[in-house]
């Protein structure tokens, strides 16, 4: 988008998604920006990184942030990280998502909440509501949660089922700056092809392993490289032990095919081009911890 261009009364800003974890922070950026930039899993701790996915409109562009959910559970240096990207944030949006899980409101919740700061919008989204039976009892729920925080606007979604999702957006935009766009209006995020392609590799290593993994395996891209419209990726998956690797790998190999299968799709879905992907699996005992260690490996 020219900005010699930009209408008036144009609004952009920053939309910071929080909530625990597997509330569906991840799914519901990508429904809104209609692309998937953040990866979904039912393990907790799938989002680890600020994820930013971009929509731009005509009169506006949303610049939405998923955050890893907050943790609250375990105090090593994995979760100590991740709660500092969620609160730093918070710092910087202009609007802020408060996702909770229709009629679920629990101790993490709360956590989350009152992590909330007071002179900034924020939005109580209440997500997966048509999994509640009687839609009657969603009221008296939100009354319940709106009581705790002195929330700008409250709405009912189902980010799978996109519903109530234009309303959503209609309440964000309220709240966003009269600004010009800061990207253009074709990108859907800023982060790089070879970061897509570790997420895409490390949601599809969670989706088809389980919670037999541990939270701690993680992905690195060693070489990335572009001849026109193909891509070569080449991956490890890093592990700490040999039994991991061979969970991974699988019975003569066919998990770790299904995975890098499963994998290629995706990107060639997201890069619009034809991809070719390797994956090995390493060990790397000790990797992750320190928060040292963390950085070295893209934990920002």
């Amino acid at each position: 988008m020219n900005p010699t261009a930009t209408p008036a009364n144009f609004r952009c800003g920053y939309i910071a998604i929080v909530g625990r974890p597997n509330v569906g922070k991840s799914t519901l950026m990508n429904v809104l920006i209609g692309a998937k930039v953040s990866i979904t899993s039912r393990k907790a701790q799938t989002t680890r990184h600020r994820i930013t996915g971009i929509q731009t409109l005509e009169d506006a562009q949303f610049i939405y942030v998923d955050t890893p959910g907050f943790q609250t559970r375990h105090a090593n240096a994995l979760n100590k990280t991740l709660n500092k990207t969620v609160t730093n944030t918070l710092v910087s949006a202009d609007v802020i998502l408060f996702l909770v899980e229709a009629g679920t409101f629990g101790p993490a919740d709360q956590q989350v909440l009152e992590l909330l700061p007071t002179d900034v919008p924020v939005v109580l989204v209440i997500n997966k509501s048509d999994r509640v039976k009687d839609k009657a009892a969603l009221m008296p729920f939100a009354q319940e949660v709106s009581s705790k925080h002195n929330f700008a606007a409250i709405v009912p979604v189902s980010a799978k089922l996109r519903f109530q999702l234009d309303s959503l957006q209609n309440e964000i935009k309220r709240f966003l700056p009269e600004n010009a766009p800061i990207f253009g209006p074709d990108d859907i995020t800023d982060r790089s092809e070879k970061f897509l392609a570790s997420e895409i590799v490390r949601e599809k290593l969670f989706r088809l392993v389980g919670d037999e993994l541990p939270y701690t395996s993680t992905v690195l891209i060693e070489k990335f490289e572009q001849e026109g419209d193909l891509r070569r990726v080449f991956a490890a998956i890093l592990v700490e032990r040999d039994t991991h690797k061979s969970m991974i790998i699988g019975n003569k190999g066919a998990r770790l095919k299904d995975v890098s299968t499963q994998a290629r799709l995706d990107m060639e879905r997201l890069f619009g081009g034809p991809v070719y992907l390797e994956i090995w699996v390493k060990v790397k005992s000790g990797w992750a911890d320190n928060e040292a260690g963390l950085r070295a490996y893209g934990y920002e």
